[in-house]
């Protein structure tokens, strides 16, 4: 009986330790993975595009209250304006500079800086790890989409935009211009005729220096030749492209036919336009985007698009203007849906803390309370959610007066399937709304294709300048001759190794082009 007694006293003392130190391992585990418990608290500093709005400060404190919070971080945030894009994007990432994070997307240098290795990989394992919430919301082909040879260097949004651009008119002048009715940018001569007459305090096409110096013309083609995309070098540059209607996936330079015609096509009307003073003489200085001095009286038109036209429209029609939204179709009556990886964040590749930045944005894009907050701002101050369960202004704030607007801090890769309907839309953009799903379409061949630039990087930066140099005039109508003005960009273009940029291309478009077969 003893030695029984013995080897069960022996057997539940085993079993007790192993409970013990089981438990202890569970606990050193937990609070391993647990980010609130033991990680060091860290600052990670990042860059958005455009301008802080004036509430952004006291929208920071709040999020890096949160954040401190649940996984003990807080953000430094900066911006790059628009006009220094081009230049300072670049060179930030290049410089070596102290950044954990930045805002890219496939038409502000994201192929490009990933080929460079300015980006951190992003591996599967960690992205399930530290982005909990973003694996189980988004779909497996976004990641697909952000991959450059095989690999990831972004977190891109879960929700793809409906990306429609639009040129917004006042009604008050279309009926003094005797007009009902507009359904393209280039029918609107007889409206910047009339305000040039009647209002000499407006400018009808008052464009800033990095968004809306290329805008109006890129409207123009579309009369012509679709929706067109072009390869590297940044959204202001010439190249090489494609036409998203053409189902055979040719490749162009855009100074060849039938690129050339339609680039003649919008360059003519520019220049109309520039040589009657419509168009503002110096772009280039102006650091105000279209859309926000046609709230302020200063520009006849606003250009912008589907997402960010919204709170121009609001505050136009807090100030009594009425609007007329002119969207910008391919010649089919369509428009190419947005991808996902058209806004997103990428992480720096010398950032010390990728894992807490991956926290942080699992958190910013998918959880509520944070999309809300970096979206719309603080509830109460900059919105309040409406007894009909929309989202609304606070009462006394309109959107004109409101420190914080919707879409305008730069956080555009949220999950806006989270977003609650808006009760400040003026009928007008309601109109609009309800007709975007008759105008997107996904049937277009290049759909995810990203263009790999590292053996021609040399010649694109090239062609960016020629751009610079011999196609911004062309964009705004200051030159003296259309025809001689193509010929010495094409010139340029040639001479920064255009044709061997074109051949790059369509090498990488056949092979994208056979795996889908």
């Amino acid at each position: 009986m003893r030695k029984a007694k013995k080897k069960v006293m022996l057997i539940l003392t085993t079993l007790l330790s192993l409970t013990m130190l089981l438990s202890a391992c569970s606990s050193s585990n937990d609070a391993a993975t647990g980010p609130e418990t033991d990680q060091k608290e860290v600052v990670l500093k990042g860059y958005l595009l455009g301008e802080a709005p004036k509430g952004m400060p006291d929208v920071l404190v709040k999020l890096n209250e949160k954040l401190k919070k649940d996984i003990n971080a807080t953000i430094e945030l900066n911006y790059i304006g628009w006009g220094d894009v081009q230049s300072k994007y670049p060179l930030l990432l290049a410089s070596g500079e102290d950044v954990d994070f930045i805002f890219s997307a496939d038409w502000n240098y994201y192929v490009e800086q990933a080929n460079k290795g300015a980006f951190y990989e992003l591996k599967p394992e960690d992205i399930a790890k530290y982005m909990p919430k973003k694996s189980a919301s988004i779909d497996s082909s976004a990641w697909e989409e952000a991959k450059i040879n095989g690999k990831i260097f972004m977190i891109p949004k879960t929700t793809p935009d409906s990306n429609v651009f639009v040129s917004v008119l006042r009604k008050d002048i279309m009926a003094e211009a005797g007009l009902t009715e507009v359904k393209t940018l280039s029918e609107i001569g007889p409206y910047l005729e009339a305000v040039k007459k009647n209002h000499p305090d407006m400018i009808g096409l008052n464009l800033d220096s990095q968004v809306d110096l290329p805008t109006p013309y890129q409207h123009l083609m579309r009369d012509k030749i679709g929706y067109v995309s072009s390869v590297g070098g940044g959204p202001l540059a010439q190249g090489v492209a494609y036409d998203f209607t053409d189902p055979t996936g040719k490749i162009y330079s855009m100074v060849e036919e039938p690129y050339l015609s339609a680039q003649k096509y919008a360059a003519g009307i520019m220049k109309n336009w520039y040589d009657k003073g419509y168009v503002n003489k110096n772009p280039y200085a102006n650091k105000i985007r279209s859309k926000d001095n046609f709230v302020e009286g200063k520009s006849a038109v606003a250009f912008g698009n589907s997402i960010d036209i919204a709170s121009t429209l609001e505050a136009a029609q807090a100030k009594g203007i009425e609007t007329y939204i002119i969207p910008s179709l391919m010649p089919n009556g369509k428009v190419p849906i947005g991808n996902y990886i058209g806004a997103g964040i990428s992480i720096a590749a010398n950032s010390k803390n990728p894992e807490r930045v991956m926290q942080a944005f699992d958190l910013i894009m998918e959880d509520p309370s944070y999309v809300y907050l970096t979206y719309f701002g603080i509830e109460g101050k900059n919105y309040v959610i409406t007894p009909d369960d929309k989202i609304g202004l606070p009462e006394g704030v309109t959107a004109d007066t409101n420190t914080y607007p919707p879409d305008a801090a730069g956080f555009w890769f949220v999950n806006k399937a989270l977003f609650k309907p808006m009760s400040t839309w003026p009928q007008t953009y309601i109109d609009f709304w309800k007709k975007q799903n008759e105008y997107n379409t996904s049937d277009f061949v290049f759909k995810g294709f990203s263009f790999n630039s590292e053996n021609v990087k040399t010649q694109i930066a090239n062609l960016a300048n020629a751009s610079t140099q011999y196609a911004n005039p062309i964009y705004i109508g200051s030159v003296k001759d259309v025809d001689k003005a193509f010929d010495e960009l094409a010139k340029n273009l040639n001479s920064a190794g255009l044709d061997k940029v074109k051949a790059e291309v369509q090498t990488q478009a056949e092979e994208f082009m056979a795996k889908k077969k």
